[in-house]
């Protein structure tokens, strides 16, 4: 007797465990395509960047930000403390200088001041009777000196009149002896006489010279005092616009606070940070150019300040030539410094494929525009617009230069 055999039918458990089987199959293969690189992705022209490589002339820059600020800054401390007095000008004024800001008040130092004036007269006074004293001291010796010298001559003339008559046998031995002793006595008081007078005459000057220069010295210590004094009216140093001025009436200021600043207005620097990775690369007389208003402007570097501050330094710089009109204290600019001179190279415009290839490779477009495939570079300097190509393009050759974000490790890129 015949068995009848059943058709075998696939259970839905089955079914399932063949598709994953599949889906295993093709994502092994789809791995596999991958990783030997014969991975391809189609993109539409329009959402990509396409540059020509080009041979120009190249100069490597870096952009920079920079703040207008004034040619110089004179800033106003208080040279003696006191308490605000007067303020005779506001923020902002142009000034002119010497002219007034603000009085302080400080009665110590004002006391001060009149006592040094007081010790002042009082030492002229003192000098003044000391300068009589000895103009009268010198007229005495000056008549004893005068009657020493008129006893000297008369007994001059009376030994020498005794001396005469002696050798005639007129007056005696004991006679001309007397004269002549007389005459040699009164020739010491003449030597002495004399040098009283001259010691009277030196010390006379020694004195005057002490006095005088004790009383310059009180003299000039008066005039400091007076200085200090006028201090307290605090006044511009120099010629432009007086900013920040901090003191209000009734407020007490320390000797050597800060009051506020004045800028200079007849030009004007730019302060420019740049971080400190070009430190070794800034020099006094690089240059950097700008835009304003659709012109062209150079600036050079003439201050390097060294200290790096939050991982940047900062360099002053000055206009080289015309400075724009309207320019603004606190405007700030735009700048591109010069690294290096102008030479010529081989040029690829900068764009977003930098941050995903690092500049080692890079889509180049085939001859036929329809496919980009990766080439091997290597890339040199750099500016805001362009990257210096060292090997692997040539001028002619066409790049994608826009980002490459969305096209994960495909090789190859259709162009539609």
């Amino acid at each position: 007797m015949d068995v009848p055999i059943q058709k075998k039918q696939f259970s839905k458990s089955k079914i399932a465990m063949l598709i994953g089987a599949l889906l295993v199959l093709a994502l092994i293969i789809f791995v596999f395509v991958q990783s030997s690189g014969g991975s391809k992705l189609n993109v539409e022209k329009e959402r990509i960047s396409i540059n020509t490589i080009k041979n120009d002339v190249f100069q490597e820059n870096i952009p920079v930000n920079g703040i207008v600020l004034p040619i110089t800054t004179i800033y106003l401390d208080a040279l003696e403390g006191g308490r605000v007095e007067e303020k005779f000008v506001e923020d902002g004024a142009i000034m002119k200088k010497g002219e007034p800001i603000l009085r302080l008040s400080n009665t110590d130092l004002e006391l001060s001041l009149i006592n040094q004036e007081t010790s002042v007269y009082n030492l002229l006074t003192q000098m003044q009777i000391s300068q009589n004293a000895a103009r009268q001291n010198t007229i005495n010796r000056r008549n004893q000196f005068t009657d020493v010298e008129s006893s000297l001559i008369e007994a001059k003339r009376l030994y020498e009149l005794n001396k005469k008559l002696y050798a005639k046998k007129v007056i005696g031995r004991q006679d001309y002896e007397s004269s002549e002793n007389d005459y040699n006595y009164q020739k010491q008081r003449m030597q002495l006489a004399q040098q009283v007078l001259s010691q009277d005459s030196t010390s006379t000057k020694q004195e005057l010279n002490q006095a005088k220069s004790s009383y310059a010295r009180t003299q000039s210590a008066l005039e400091l005092m007076r200085k200090k004094v006028g201090d307290l009216v605090v006044r511009a140093p120099v010629d432009g616009q007086l900013t920040s001025l901090d003191a209000e009436i009734g407020q007490s200021k320390n000797k050597g606070e800060r009051l506020g600043q004045i800028d200079v207005l007849s030009g004007f620097k730019v302060r420019v940070d740049i971080d400190e990775h070009y430190i070794s690369r800034i020099y006094n007389g690089q240059k950097g150019t700008f835009t304003f208003n659709n012109k062209t402007y150079i600036l050079v570097i003439k201050k390097v300040f060294t200290q790096v501050t939050n991982g940047r330094f900062q360099v002053d710089m000055q206009f080289e030539g015309d400075v724009p009109e309207g320019i603004r204290r606190g405007q700030n600019l735009q700048i591109r410094v010069a690294l290096s001179a102008e030479k010529q190279a081989l040029l690829v415009h900068k764009g977003g494929f930098f941050q995903k290839t690092g500049g080692n490779w890079i889509f180049k477009v085939s001859d036929d525009g329809n496919s980009a495939y990766k080439v091997a570079i290597r890339l040199g300097s750099q500016n805001t617009e362009y990257y210096e190509v060292i090997e692997g393009l040539h001028p002619g050759d066409k790049v994608v230069t826009s980002s490459y974000d969305s096209f994960g490790d495909t090789e190859e890129l259709i162009l539609k």
